[in-house]
C-alpha cells in the first residue's frame, strides 16, 4: 500500500476493510453517515470517516468532533441506559490498536479509558499483535514502513492485520492493494455485494473466519442481504452455481475442464454467466483462496472488531495479553546453532547450483520432476469440519486437496508450461475479458518473483534467485505444472524438508498450519524473510489455479 493514490482509493465510512467503490469517472458513492447511536451528540460515521482526510486540519477537527461526541455521550449515561454504542466502542478499540497516526491512536485510547472510568464495559483486544506466530515488535515498528501504513489508513479507513504484515514488503503491498481494489471496487461485470459474497464462499472452503468476516462486513455495507450470510441456500441460484468450480479451484484445480465452463456459460444454461462475469468470479475466488493461505501461513489473529477478536470482560488478575492461538516460540541455544549451520549449508548449495554447468537430457529432467511431484510430504494433523460459523457457507466440506499424483493411481496429464503459460496465454485472455486485470495480476506476479533484498539470514549481498525460483516451481509442481527447462533436482537441494512441509501445507491445506510448522523451517532467518516466502507461495498458488481455469475457458472458446 505504497503511495499510489491514483488507484482511486477513498476511505470507508466505518473501516470495514475495503475502500468505497470509485467509478472510472472518479465519482464516489455517497458515504453512509448514520450514527450507530440514537443520541444526536454521538459520533457519526461521517466524523469517523473524516479522520481519514488527507487534510491535516480536517483530521484535527474530526478528532475533536469524535472526542466531544464521545464525552457528550458519557455525560448523558444513566445506569442501564448507555448512549455509547457497541460499534463506536469497537471502532475506538481498532483505532487505539492499529491506527498509524499517533495522535489518533492516543486519543482513542484516552476515550476508551474515560468510558471505563464512567463505569461502561469497554472492549479489549484478545491479542497483542497482528500475528500469533510473529512477535508484534517485528511488525509494529516505526521507520520507512510507517508511511505505507499511513497511506493505507488514509485510503481505506483502517489498517488491518494483512496490511501490517505485508507492509514488511512495501513494493509487493502496493501491487496487492491495487489489484484487490480493482477486483472489489472498480467498475466491472459483477455487482459489488456479489463480489464480496463470492469471496465469502471462497474463504469458507479453507475455514478462514478472518477473510469471511472481512468480506461479510463489506458485503453488508454494500447493501447485501444479511440472510445470504445465514446459509448458501438463501443466496441466488446463480451464485450457488459457482460452488462446483469454487471447490475445484480451492482444492484440485487440475480437474477443471471446459465442461465446467460450458455448464455456466452455455447459451442454453438456465443460470447463464457471461464470460466476463465468470472470469471476474474466478479471479475473485482464486484471490480469496490464496489470501487464506497467507492468513493461515502468517498465523494472523482476528481483527479487534471481529468475533473472537475482543471481549468486554475485564482481564483476570495476572493476565497478560497475547495470542489466542499459540504460545510464543523461543529457540533454544542448540536450535540457534543448528539454524546457523543450516544457513551456511544452504548458502553453499546455492553457490554450487549457480556454478553448475552439467546439462541433463529431457528424459532425466522429466524423471526429476516426477520424483519431486510424487514425494511423500507429511502435513500437520488434520483439523475437523469447518467451525459452526462457516459450516453453512460450505458445500461438500469433505472435498479437500489430494496429491496431484497419488501413489498407485493414474495421474492426470501434467500441464507443460510451454503449452499453456500465464505470459503467453493467460495474461491476454484475462485482459480481453476483464480489461486491465491481466496487467494488474501480471505486475503482482512480476514483483513477487523479482522481490529481493540481496540478503539471507545474517548474510548480505546474496543472490537469492535460485531459491526463489525453487519455491515457485515447487508449488507449481505440487499442482502438476512442469517447466521443461527447469532442473527439479534443485528443489531437493535448496528446500529442506521442514520448509517443504510448511510450503505444501500452506499451499494445499492452509487451515492445517500451526505455529510449530511455521517455526520449524528457516530457524535463523528473519520473520520478514519467512513472510517473503509466504508471498511467493500465495502468488504461485494463485497463478496455478488461474492457469487451469483459463486453459479450460480457452478450450471452451475454440
Amino acid at each position: 500500500m505504497a503511495s499510489h493514490t491514483e488507484t482511486g482509493f477513498t476511505c470507508r465510512p466505518n473501516g470495514d476493510g475495503a475502500p468505497v467503490p470509485v467509478s472510472r469517472s472518479g465519482n464516489t458513492r455517497r458515504l453512509r453517515c448514520e450514527s450507530d447511536d440514537t443520541d444526536s451528540g454521538a459520533p457519526t460515521m461521517k466524523s469517523l470517516a473524516r479522520l481519514c482526510s488527507r487534510d491535516e486540519e480536517e483530521r484535527v477537527a474530526a478528532l475533536e468532533e469524535l472526542s466531544q461526541g464521545v464525552l457528550v455521550c458519557l455525560g448523558l449515561d444513566r445506569p442501564g441506559s448507555t448512549r455509547l454504542g457497541k460499534e463506536t466502542l469497537l471502532h475506538l478499540l481498532r483505532l487505539s490498536s492499529s491506527c498509524p497516526l499517533a495522535e489518533v491512536r492516543a486519543r482513542a485510547t484516552e476515550l476508551l479509558r474515560a468510558a471505563q472510568e464512567q463505569g461502561l464495559e469497554v472492549p479489549r483486544a484478545l491479542a497483542s499483535g497482528p500475528s500469533a506466530f510473529i512477535p508484534a515488535k517485528h511488525i509494529l515498528k516505526e521507520g520507512p514502513d510507517e508511511d505505507i501504513l499511513i497511506e493505507s489508513f488514509l485510503s481505506l479507513g483502517r489498517v488491518d492485520h494483512v496490511t501490517m504484515v505485508m507492509a514488511l514488503h512495501p513494493a509487493y503491498l502496493s501491487c496487492f492493494l491495487r489489484t484487490q481494489h480493482a477486483l472489489l471496487e472498480l467498475d466491472g461485470p459483477l455487482p459489488r455485494h456479489w463480489r464480496h459474497y463470492i469471496a465469502v464462499m471462497a474463504a469458507a472452503r479453507h475455514h478462514c473466519s478472518y477473510v469471511v468476516q472481512q468480506h461479510s462486513a463489506s458485503f453488508l455495507e454494500s447493501g447485501g442481504d444479511e440472510g445470504w450470510l445465514r446459509g448458501l441456500q438463501h443466496a441466488p441460484a446463480k451464485l450457488r452455481s459457482l460452488q462446483p468450480l469454487n471447490k475445484l479451484l480451492a482444492h484440485r484445480p487440475w480437474l477443471i475442464t471446459q465442461l465446467h465452463i460450458q455448464d455456466l456459460v452455455y447459451p442454453g444454461a438456465e443460470l447463464r454467466w457471461s464470460l466476463a462475469e465468470l472470469i471476474h468470479a474466478v479471479i475473485l475466488m482464486a484471490h480469496a483462496h490464496s489470501l487464506c493461505s497467507f492468513v493461515w501461513g502468517c498465523g494472523l489473529n482476528p481483527e479487534p472488531d471481529h468475533d473472537a477478536g475482543h471481549t468486554f470482560q475485564p482481564p483476570s488478575p495476572g493476565h497478560q495479553t497475547g495470542s489466542p492461538h499459540s504460545p510464543a516460540h523461543e529457540d533454544s541455544r542448540q536450535e540457534l546453532v543448528d539454524g546457523a549451520m543450516e544457513v551456511e549449508v544452504l548458502m553453499k548449495r546455492m553457490v554450487e547450483l549457480q556454478q553448475q554447468e552439467e546439462e541433463y537430457t529431457q528424459e532425466e529432467m522429466v524423471t526429476r520432476f516426477e520424483r519431486e511431484r510424487s514425494e511423500s510430504i507429511p502435513t500437520a494433523a488434520v483439523r475437523g469440519a469447518p467451525p459452526e460459523l462457516l459450516l453453512h457457507l460450505v458445500e461438500d466440506p469433505e472435498f479437500r486437496y489430494e496429491d496431484f499424483a497419488p501413489k498407485g493411481e493414474q495421474a492426470p496429464p501434467t500441464m507443460r508450461a510451454q503449452d499453456y503459460s500465464w505470459e503467453d496465454h493467460g495474461f491476454s485472455l484475462v485482459n480481453r475479458l476483464l480489461p486491465d486485470m491481466g496487467q494488474l495480476l501480471d505486475e503482482k506476479f512480476q514483483v513477487v518473483s523479482n522481490l529481493t533484498y540481496h540478503r539471507m539470514a545474517m548474510h548480505e549481498g546474496v543472490d537469492t534467485h535460485t531459491l526463489r525460483k525453487a519455491l515457485w516451481n515447487y508449488i507449481h509442481c505440487l499442482y502438476g505444472i512442469r517447466y521443461d527447462d527447469y532442473d527439479y533436482g534443485s528443489v531437493n537441494v535448496l528446500l529442506e524438508r521442514s520448509l517443504k512441509v510448511f510450503v505444501k501445507t500452506m499451499a494445499c491445506y492452509p487451515e492445517q498450519i500451526t505455529a510449530r510448522v511455521y517455526h520449524a523451517f528457516w530457524r535463523h532467518f528473519r520473520h520478514s524473510e519467512k513472510i517473503h516466502a509466504n508471498l511467493i507461495v500465495m502468488e504461485a498458488r494463485l497463478q496455478a489455479a488461474l492457469l487451469y481455469t483459463l486453459r479450460a475457458i480457452t478450450h471452451y472458446m475454440r
